[in-house]
């Protein structure tokens, strides 16, 4: 369907997150702001109050604009009661959203559902859990709810039934979790696609020749746990076999065709409505997935691999089948849409409107490793959390990553697309490596907070500037 869907849209194919994981990644497409402005570092950093979103701007355009799944936002605690529960989730929902059906990480609504089915579990993890195959066993085997009956069928369905009652021009957001972790699949899509088929890994020869790239690389690929993505294991990312990551990406492949058919419902639910040629259509996710390349999975870092995200954008007022080359970013999603529902921000965005744009020709992203809480990474390290932080300058040819406080990165595209050998260190490239550094901070200098800068207050009263 999305491929359909293609041809009839405008492909954004070098499109980029700002951040990782969920959290940070959403803070900058809702809000059309880099991390550095909007400061939201990992999941339960609290979103300041202050900043626009893009429902708050669907409102002012005159949309009721209706959430399905989740948002992963940390609501700002300023002026709350200690006692407040939303002081104790980063999966409240962003301001401005009426909540139709909030699914977040307990997946309680989908569980009860499944229940009223006759399928009871005692919770996700259990629910997940591939039928027939011992806790941890990385299989094909697909867990006892079927394709009728998982997540992403779930919040369609209430998409659907919620889009019969319409009787006013309306916004949906349909955020749907998969292929999220962990990586199960029910058939016929567990079987969809052979390990031996699908194409190999990019990643160095053995697991210590990649960590010896930098000390974070080092860090996260030997301490992952691999629980988070299969279900019941006890293993150690590190640990897992070129088989075992064949079947992880088999199973993944075979939950994007199950979320690819599942928008084929939405689509045709429209359509049957007759407002097919009357909706705008965007495509997006908030992050990607590594899904085996450089021995990781999951998201954040300096590796395309993570960042490196789907957007098409339909608008049936323009045609379709048009490819855009360049780069473009996740923050000119919030300017894009607002320009189209005809209001402006309320804040000024870092992003620029992709309407009429060939995209980029460099593209930026950052990456906050900092465990507030617990202080993992900043005792392995011993950096305080205000240094665990980096931000990447990508163009066709270099990749340049600086941390705050630990050596930088460079890698030379041209001969080297998959970043497996970095020359920051290299004499012949250090005339490179300045000229991306310099950029870099030339990007910071001018995507500071403009917000407030950009106004003036003189005897003839306030003066805004727009960029």
């Amino acid at each position: 369907m999305l491929d359909a869907l293609a041809t009839e849209s405008t492909a954004y194919l070098n499109h980029y997150a700002q951040a990782a994981p969920c959290s940070p990644a959403r803070a900058c497409l809702y809000t059309g702001l880099y991390q550095m402005n909007n400061r939201v570092c990992r999941n339960g950093t609290p979103m300041a109050a202050r900043f626009d979103n893009i429902a708050l701007a669907a409102r002012r355009a005159g949309y009721d604009p209706t959430l399905f799944g989740y948002t992963d936002v940390s609501l700002d605690p300023t002026g709350k009661s200690s006692a407040d529960p939303d002081n104790t989730t980063y999966e409240s929902v962003l301001p401005g959203f009426t909540t139709r059906l909030k699914l977040p990480e307990h997946e309680k609504p989908w569980l009860s559902w499944l229940r009223a089915q006759g399928l009871d579990f005692a919770d996700k993890d259990a629910a997940h859990l591939p039928v027939g195959v011992p806790p941890g066993a990385i299989t094909n085997a697909p867990p006892a709810y079927s394709a009728e009956q998982t997540q992403t069928a779930f919040l369609v369905g209430e998409f659907t039934r919620w889009l019969s009652e319409q009787d006013r021009p309306w916004f949906a957001h349909v955020s749907l979790i998969r292929p999220h972790p962990p990586f199960v699949v029910p058939a016929p899509y567990n079987t969809m696609y052979d390990p031996a088929d699908l194409p190999g890994f990019r990643r160095e020869a053995s697991l210590d020749a990649e960590t010896a790239q930098h000390p974070v690389l080092d860090l996260m690929l030997r301490t992952g746990e691999a629980s988070h993505f299969v279900p019941g294991s006890s293993a150690l990312l590190k640990d897992l076999s070129d088989a075992d990551y064949r079947q992880i990406k088999a199973t993944y492949y075979g939950m994007v065709s199950e979320v690819d058919a599942q928008f084929g419902r939405a689509f045709n639910a429209i359509r049957a409505r007759g407002e097919w040629d009357e909706t705008l259509i965007v495509f997006t996710s908030d992050h990607a997935e590594m899904m085996g390349d450089h021995f990781a999975l999951g998201k954040g870092g300096w590796f395309d691999e993570s960042q490196h995200i789907p957007l098409l954008i339909r608008d049936p007022r323009q045609p379709g089948g048009r490819r855009v080359m360049g780069f473009t970013e996740a923050v000119d999603v919030f300017p894009t849409l607002l320009e189209t529902m005809g209001v402006e921000p309320t804040h000024q965005p870092d992003g620029r409107s992709l309407t009429g744009r060939d995209g980029d020709t460099v593209v930026h992203w950052e990456f906050d490793f900092r465990d507030v809480s617990g202080q993992s990474i900043e005792t392995a390290l011993g950096l305080k959390s205000t240094q665990l932080n980096l931000a990447v300058i990508r163009t066709a040819e270099w990749k340049y990553v600086h941390f705050a406080a630990l050596p930088p990165l460079l890698f030379d595209l041209r001969r080297d697309p998959h970043c497996l050998r970095n020359v920051a260190n290299d004499p012949a490239c250090m005339a490179a490596r300045l000229e991306m550094a310099e950029r870099l901070l030339s990007w910071r200098a001018e995507h500071l907070d403009q917000t407030l800068a950009l106004t003036e207050l003189t005897s003839a009263g306030v003066v805004r500037r727009q960029i």
